[in-house]
Parts: C-alpha cells; structure tokens; sequence
C-alpha cells in the first residue's frame, strides 16, 4: 500500500478511524515532536565479531530503567529515541543472545556525563568503546529487555534480510506509516543488504515511498543484472518527518562509506522517497561523490494538496503529512539547493490516472501531473519519461524498467570513461601516543586540493583502514590531513601527488587533546524539529564575542568574515574557530571551562563544561534568551 493510496483522503479516513486509533495517532505524533534521537558510533577494543547490544537508560534511587535498546550485528552506528529527560549510555557484546550482560562480556559506556534530550530533534557523534576492562556503572547481569524470541535483527548498516521476511511485508511498512515511533523503536530504520558486499558490484540504493515497503521493489529486484549491481534497500518509517529520515540516510550511508569506501553509487526511489533522497543529495550530496545516479518514479515534487487540508482538517496528523503540503516549508524549500555536480537525474511520471471528486486533474490515480512535473524538477533531469502507468504499477511495467535497465548501463559507460587507469590510490596509517586514549570515534582523512576549482574529499576511516591502500582517488595534488575528534595529529597536514603508477604512503600520529565545540541553534517550530531531524545554526544573529576561560586560559573568538567554512582546515592547524553561528576551540588542557557567548538583543549566555583531552564532548544546540 502507498501513501497517497491511503494518506490523502486524510480526513475522510481519520473520519472512519476508531477513537482508540485517533488517540494513538495523537500520541505517536505527540512523542516524535517531544523526543530525541542519540546517534554514535561503537568502537571496540578488542576483537570481536558477535552481536553488540547498545541502550540508553535512566538511574533514580539506583533502579536503572532501559528507555530504548538496539542490536547491532557489528561495531559502528547506533540509533536510539528517547523522550525528555537526562540518560546515560552503554554498550556490550552479546555473545549468547540473551540481552544481558554476562559475565567476561566487553562492555562500555558514555563518559562524559549526562546526555540531556529535551525535544532536540538529534544529538549525534555520541561516540564511545566496549573493552574488557571493569566497569562499575553496569553492573553484571543488567538486561536490557526479556531473552529474545528468535535472533533480533539488526540496525546496523549492512545487515542482510530477506525480501520475503515478515520484516519487509506490507503490513510492516504501514505500521511504519502510521505508527512511525513504535515502528522505530522496534525495527529502526536502516539500509539493508540482500547479499554479502561485492566491492566488484556497483550499489543501487532502492528507497519505497510512504506506506511502502521493501517488498514495492519486487520486480524490480527480479529483472536487475544482479551479477552487476548489488541491490540496497533503505527501509524506514515512512510516517516520520522528511526530514528526519532525510538525516537518518545521511547518517547510514555515511557509515556504509566508512566500512566498504565504494566509490560509485546509484540511487532509485519512489514517490515521496524522492523527497528524502533528493533532501538528502541537496544538503549532504557533496559530501558522496561516489553518488552518479538518481532516478525518481512519480515522485509530489509539488506537493500535495490533499496533505493541506488534512493538516488542516484532520484531527489526528501523521508526521509525513506537514513535508508532503504543497504549502508547507519543505516543499517550498526543496529545491533552493542544487543536486550535487557530477550527478545525473532521470524523472519517470505515471499518467494512468481517473478523474474523481478527490482528484479533479489528470493524475496517476494518486499524485497531480502538475506535482509530477514540477517545472524544478523537470529543470534538474536529463531526461523526462512519461507512462501510461499508475502510481503503483509504474514499479511493475516491464517497459519502465527497460528503460530504467538502459539508464544503468548508460552510466556504467560514462564511468568506465578512460579516467580510472589514471586515478591512483594511497596508503594511510594512523597510530595514538597513547594507546590507552584510542578514540571511540573514528578519523576522517582530509584531502583539499590544489586546484581550487576541485571538491574536497571528506574520507571516513575505521580503525582497520591504518597501513591499507585507499581508493581509487582522482589524479592530482593534495594536501592530506588526519581529523580525530579530541586528538592533535602530527603532522597537521602534508602535500602528496596521486597518480597511476604511485602509491603515497603517510603516517600520522595522534596526540590527545581537550576540544571543545558547538553551536547556537535556529529558532524553529516544533513540526520543524521533530525527532531525528538536525537543528541548523542561526544565521541571523551578529556575535559579538565568544569566550572560554578557566581561570588561567582565556580563548576569544569572534565568527570569520570569510563565505567558506573551514572548521576541519582550522582544527587541522590547531587553531579556535568561529563561523557564522558556529565555533571550536582546540589544544585545551583538562578541567572546568566557563563558556561566554555575546550577541546584542540577547543576554549573555553563561555555561560550565568539563574538558578532557582524547574525549569528545557533545553540545546541545544553544538557545539564546532575548532581551526584555
């Protein structure tokens, strides 16, 4: 079932909704405006290929209370959504499956105090390890939830299900459109894998619509040359706002690059899933030059209608409901950002449609051709095909995946284009001054060209990247830097020629140091900032002065003049940062720093943090209070 099958005649169905059913949706979307998500990355210590269970809890009067839980099938990225309130995390391995924490299990938590969720749409980089060492705050035989029933699948990137698991069923995906808080408290949202990776396949990242499911590919996944391409499948609660699983993609694939670094990566979505991907492509895009396809099938680039007098009428609103108005923010907004360079777009639209009451002008049997067609939309594409196909059966018509198929092979033919003989690739190792401060976070190599015409390249690293060759790389001059958050690399940055025939080979070490940064967050409204979205920096204001002092250490900042942001160059070279509403400082000793921040109409805002070196410390959004 689609969304706009079922979502817009939103009125009339919330209409023969039961009471209990109306009081539920009031509830879920009451909880996913007031709740938080925390996501980080889980490291480990010491070998170890088994599940790792990771929680978020509570402690008064030493009861500890679990407030959500996930499984993970290996180290790396966690998700959990919490309500208000001030939690402590942890982590172990789980080698029998039992939810518990046993005896000689690894085992860690987060750190640096209290993780204080108050409605803040995300708090993310909240890193930490699992190791063998004591650990006094878990005490053995914790369980997180009752012995599980069955293996508990995944919310790792990766994790391989099957298409025709109850997990990727219809019936899953609506609960996932209309029950979005508890679908992502049990099930999450994540990319799957149907097969183990193959670095000599190229990735398809396949995105359903609203009310979907997985299992809207099937034809698809029947007909795709799969001795080519390796079929993901992004699966998420479609009721969320967009952008929410707009980050929630950015986040997965983000951790996806750092495991396997593919470097080509096609995208394929339906209906509202070309919103989230195209939110995702404009806003973080850049940061994926592995991305060179996206493909859309009868995507509301206009919105819909329909969803504004729900919004309006409706006395129960799902989520998805406000990003899918054809007057709301999100619409109106999605195409200010231009699709990444390098990137070609293909728009496939249905015409298939009946006049009816509910849809006066010609349609796809749900979405307008006027939203289908946006003339943005059409701008952007290559090509435009249209359809005799409704919004369903567009995913089943062999003669729309023929020439989807023609689309794939055209790309793999500018790919193969002569330029990958002269691409070279490079070898990095990385080691710590102190091996007992190993990050839990793991670094990210910077590569800033010479030619200044040329993109950055942002490469996220694991731990089992130090001493391995990286690439294939575009052919020319770099300057090469390590970032670790909480760490001081040496050297801060070196100068390297990649090429055919070469391979660089660098070494950088990591000397821990305290940091301290953050930023002061946009005045949005609630529906703007829904669990899982990420709050932006103010833009408006002018600061007049940031400070950080402990007594003996005075740091002043003021935010640069410059229109380019260059946080990482800066933290490179070991100096404080200020940029636009953003700021950093660096080289800080441990202790108790009080942060001042001025900007006129405000008052001053005065707060104490804790400073350790080789530990990264995690802010909130910083709210101002005006002047009366």
């Amino acid at each position: 079932m689609i969304f706009f099958r079922t979502t817009f005649v939103p009125v009339l169905l919330c209409f023969f909704l039961s009471a209990c059913s109306l009081v539920k949706l009031k509830e879920e979307a009451k909880v996913f405006y007031s709740s938080t998500v925390l996501a980080g990355y889980v490291a480990s210590t010491v070998p170890w290929d088994q599940p790792i269970v990771v929680a978020a809890y509570s402690r008064r009067d030493d009861q500890l209370t679990i407030a959500h839980h996930t499984v993970l099938h290996e180290a790396g990225g966690y998700e959990l959504i919490v309500p208000q309130g001030d939690y402590a995390l942890f982590a172990f391995g789980d080698a029998n499956g039992n939810l518990r924490l046993d005896e000689g299990e690894p085992v860690g938590g987060y750190e640096l105090g209290p993780v204080h969720a108050a409605g803040t749409g995300a708090l993310v980089n909240l890193d930490f390890a699992i190791s063998n060492k004591a650990q006094s705050a878990i005490p053995v035989g914790t369980a997180v939830a009752g012995p599980a029933s069955g293996k508990p699948h995944s919310t790792q990137v990766g994790a391989i299900a099957s298409m025709d698991g109850e997990l990727f069923s219809a019936e899953s995906g609506r609960r996932g459109y209309w029950a979005p808080v508890d679908f992502f408290k049990e099930v999450g949202g994540n990319i799957y894998f149907l097969e183990e990776y193959d670095p000599r396949k190229t990735p398809i990242l396949f995105v359903h619509g609203a009310a979907g499911s997985p299992q809207d590919w099937r034809y698809f996944l029947q007909h795709l040359d799969r001795s080519k391409y390796q079929p993901w499948i992004f699966y998420y609660p479609s009721g969320s706002s967009l952008d929410s699983m707009s980050y929630l993609l950015y986040w997965k694939l983000s951790n996806l690059q750092r495991r396997y670094h593919f470097d080509r990566l096609y995208l394929t979505a339906h209906s509202m899933g070309g919103l989230v991907v195209r939110s995702f492509l404009a806003n973080y895009g850049e940061q994926f030059p592995a991305a060179k396809l996206f493909v859309t099938f009868s995507t509301p680039w206009g919105g819909d209608t329909m969803a504004d007098r729900g919004v309006e009428y409706s006395p129960a609103v799902i989520p998805a409901w406000n990003d899918v108005r054809a007057s709301g923010r999100f619409v109106q907004t999605l195409f200010q950002k231009p699709l990444p360079q390098g990137l070609d777009y293909y728009l496939f639209f249905g015409h298939a449609g009946h006049y009816s009451l509910l849809r006066p002008a010609s349609n796809d049997g749900a979405i307008t051709l006027t939203s289908q067609l946006r003339p943005a939309a059409q701008s952007e594409a290559r090509r435009v095909f249209g359809y005799d196909a409704d919004h369903v059966g567009i995913l089943s018509s062999p003669q729309v995946f023929a020439q989807y198929d023609a689309l794939l092979k055209a790309a793999d033919k500018n790919g193969d284009d002569g330029q990958a003989a002269l691409k070279g690739n490079l070898r990095v190792a990385f080691s710590y001054t102190r091996p007992d401060q190993t990050p839990a976070s793991e670094p990210m190599l910077v590569l800033t060209p010479a030619d200044a015409l040329r993109e950055r390249i942002v490469l996220p690293l694991s731990a089992r990247d130090s001493g391995r060759e990286l690439g294939p790389l575009p052919p020319g001059r770099y300057s090469v830097g390590l970032v670790a958050r909480g760490f001081e690399s040496t050297p801060s940055s070196t100068q390297v020629s990649i090429g055919a025939g070469t391979i660089p080979e660098l070494h950088f070490e990591l000397k821990p140091q305290g940091t301290l940064y953050g930023y002061i967050g946009a005045d949005v409204k609630p529906v703007d900032n829904p669990a899982g979205s990420f709050r932006p920096g103010r833009r408006n204001i002018q600061i007049e002065s940031i400070v950080l002092s402990n007594g003996t250490d005075r740091r002043e900042i003021t935010p640069a003049s410059e229109t380019r942001n260059r946080t990482l160059e800066t933290y490179l070279a070991g100096e404080d940062y200020a940029f636009e509403s953003f700021f950093s400082f660096v080289g800080l000793n441990e202790g108790s720093y009080e942060l001042t921040i001025k900007v006129p109409g405000y008052q001053p805002y005065r707060q104490t943090y804790h400073v350790v070196p080789g530990k990264y410390g995690y802010l909130t959004p910083i709210d101002l209070t005006p002047l009366k």
